[in-house]
């Protein structure tokens, strides 16, 4: 059904891609200095051999009604790869967000992260990469826009004309504060909070109307763990119905083992 490939196409940008785009960040208290994380970097382990285990969660429906299920969702950082020219690291995820097996890849420097695409990935995804996914110094609170492209192909033929749509899509990233987190792996102190967004606007090229999908996301980074905990809402547009599709998706971390360099 059409909406199936828009799902995919948020799930891939999203689950694989660790995609944090979000509203607006949260104001300072009166007085308040931003905070400047040293060594940010340990939040975002990417050794070869390290390996975490999530427990997820997702529910998906109409929004009159709502199925849940379990799922488990391995993530391991392969090692090093040349990519069109590029060195990045290579991560292999078993099953995130509940969608089968991914590669995804990346690259760290001294000025943030920036995220390559993903394998099998989607045909939006690959109009849009690379972008950053993390900037350092990481500040808290902080916010970068990650892109803003408009009249791309969105990959998927939502209304059955057998024609694909034309999407703008935006994003940005905010950083916005420390929290306590408590996983099946344990209690984590000082957690980074990142809460993401992400807008589609897409144009149904059958009648010209203008339908939305968004995905909000917040994830919590522990030093020398990285990935603790996400929550996500997914949420796509009514097309041929009145019902739109909710999907909802929890991974939260069980097992992790970081390799050493």
């Amino acid at each position: 059904m059409p909406n199936d490939a828009f799902k995919l196409t948020l799930l891939t940008m999203t689950a694989a891609g660790l995609l944090f785009l979000s509203h607006p960040a949260l104001p300072l208290a009166a007085g308040a200095e931003p905070e400047i994380i040293a060594h940010a970097e340990e939040y975002f382990p990417d050794t070869p051999g390290s390996r975490w285990k999530y427990r997820g969660y997702v529910e998906e429906g109409p929004l009159q009604k709502i199925a849940g299920k379990g799922f488990i969702n391995v993530s391991t950082v392969k090692g090093v790869e040349n990519l069109k020219g590029v060195t990045v690291k290579a991560f292999h995820d078993t099953n995130p967000g509940d969608h089968g097996p991914s590669d995804s890849y990346y690259r760290r420097d001294a000025v943030g992260i920036v995220y390559y695409g993903s394998q099998p990935g989607t045909p939006l995804e690959k109009q849009l990469v690379p972008y950053q996914i993390v900037r350092f110094p990481l500040v808290i609170p902080s916010s970068f826009q990650q892109f803003d492209r408009r009249g791309v192909t969105l990959g998927a033929d939502l209304d059955g004309d057998e024609q694909e749509e034309k999407v703008d899509a935006e994003a940005s990233v905010h950083v916005l504060g420390k929290d306590t987190v408590s996983v099946p792996a344990g209690t984590y102190q000082d957690a980074i909070r990142i809460e993401a967004r992400m807008r589609m606007h897409i144009t149904l090229s059958e009648s010209g109307r203008k339908v939305y999908g968004t995905d909000v996301m917040t994830a919590w980074f522990a030093r020398g763990v990285g990935l603790v905990k996400y929550v996500e809402r997914q949420e796509l547009p009514p097309v041929k119905t009145d019902q739109g599709f909710i999907t909802e998706i929890m991974e939260e971390l069980e097992e992790v083992v970081i390799g050493s360099r």
